[in-house]
């Protein structure tokens, strides 16, 4: 087991002391080709965002406000329909404690972040009144419905399913129990800073953690306080990690920096950076806007990378040359409308979430190297169905995630780093 701080890509000692709050705490403790997204996937967790959607197998879900509506690709399922409403769920009442002594205040009910885990047999989802509801998914019925401490920024499984490791506002780590679904959570590691995503290797053996401040952390899992390696390198906040299913030595990272990342992550290397920024056209209206990716979907069968950012009209498409180490820039995808989100099905192409009432849903396939739409596929015309039904949920997403990125609170992210460097 390596010493705390001192692996290959260590952040330096001088400001170790300053920014890192390194808690000690131990932690309790089938094979298949699958899709997995931040957000939709086991390694990979999902940052806060009201509207949303995830994948996993042929199970699709689509969140906005305090609803989700979760259906099914395949017309062998049927016309399955699951729809359920944070606003009716077990809420505490303000004069309840949370776990860490002080009043559950009262939220609005939004879902924040949601997640499959690996096999897709359980969804997660905490909301802005601090709660994590659990559900199994075949068929679709909420387990538990527990308090967290903070609001959470993001969640995942772990890759064996049995925990859900959730991330929140004030740089904190806990864990919570799936097998025992009425469990309550445990601290596992911190950051000084606010955490934004928090992902797994696929063997559970190490827990990546981004924050607010640049960093990456790849932390042991027995025993978060045992730092593998920092993946040094973003210049802004880090907005998404993800740990490649079948390559999973390779990480890929997003950040306020414009910029996508690719890292050996165990020994913090950073082996290739593609400024998203130069991919765009210049007479794009958003093409002087600065921006942060808010989605990164990964389709293993073809080692194909999609983005999308937070109110961008685009999704970026990359292939991963994981011989080559590096990341190939494939095609750029434009919208009527903002995107919301998107999800690859593993075997039938890419889902893309927008802010469309008529054309909710789009869905792309491969057609001779280049991701065209499908607008006649009957599985998406059977989907946008049901989205349109329930258009109420999504239609006041005025802000794709609730720290959005606009030049605002860029202008003020960037302002409170260089006040840490000072100090």
């Amino acid at each position: 087991m390596p010493a705390t701080g001192s692996r290959a890509g260590a952040i330096p000692d001088d400001v170790t002391s300053r920014r890192l709050r390194l808690t000690s705490l131990s932690s309790a403790g089938r094979k298949r080709r699958w899709t997995a997204h931040v957000g939709g996937g086991a390694l990979g967790g999902h940052m806060a965002s009201s509207a949303g959607l995830a994948l996993c197998g042929h199970a699709l879900v689509v969140r906005g406000g305090s609803r989700l509506l979760a259906t099914s690709t395949s017309s062998s399922d049927g016309d399955s329909l699951f729809i359920y409403d944070c606003s009716a769920a077990e809420k505490k009442s303000q004069e309840n404690k949370g776990e860490d002594g002080q009043p559950v205040d009262q939220g609005s009910d939004t879902v924040l972040a949601s997640t499959f885990s690996k096999s897709g047999s359980y969804f997660v989802l905490t909301d802005d009144s601090k709660r994590l509801i659990l559900f199994r998914t075949n068929p679709w019925q909420c387990l538990s419905v527990r308090t967290v401490v903070r609001r959470c920024t993001a969640l995942t499984f772990t890759a064996s399913e049995e925990k859900i490791l959730v991330a929140d506002k004030s740089g904190d780590v806990y864990s919570f129990s799936v097998l025992e679904p009425h469990g309550g959570g445990r601290l596992e590691l911190g950051h000084l800073s606010m955490l934004l995503d928090v992902a797994v290797s696929p063997d559970d053996r190490f827990v990546l953690t981004a924050d607010r401040d640049e960093k990456i952390r790849v932390s042991w899992a027995a025993a978060p306080h045992s730092i593998e390696s920092f993946c040094l390198g973003h210049t802004e906040f880090v907005s998404r990690i993800f740990v490649v299913p079948n390559h999973p030595e390779l990480l890929l990272s997003s950040s306020g920096d414009c910029t996508l990342r690719l890292w050996e992550y165990r020994s913090g290397r950073e082996l290739h950076c593609c400024p998203l920024t130069s991919l765009q056209e210049p007479t794009e209206p958003w093409s002087d806007k600065r921006f942060a990716v808010s989605r990164i979907t990964y389709w293993s069968q073809e080692d194909c990378v999609a983005l999308s950012c937070d109110g961008l009209p685009v999704v970026y498409i990359f292939q991963l040359d994981a011989a080559q180490r590096q990341l190939v820039p494939r095609q750029l995808l434009t919208f009527q409308h903002r995107v919301w989100d998107a999800a690859f099905e593993e075997g039938h192409g890419l889902w893309v979430l927008q802010d469309c009432r008529e054309d909710p849903l789009v869905l792309y396939r491969p057609v001779g190297g280049q991701w065209q739409s499908a607008p006649e596929s009957a599985e998406l015309r059977r989907v946008c169905a049901h989205v349109r039904v329930n258009w109420a949920m999504l239609e006041d997403e005025f802000f794709c995630s609730f720290w959005k990125i606009d030049q605002q609170h860029m202008e003020l992210i960037s302002k409170y780093i260089e006040q840490n460097r000072v100090r």
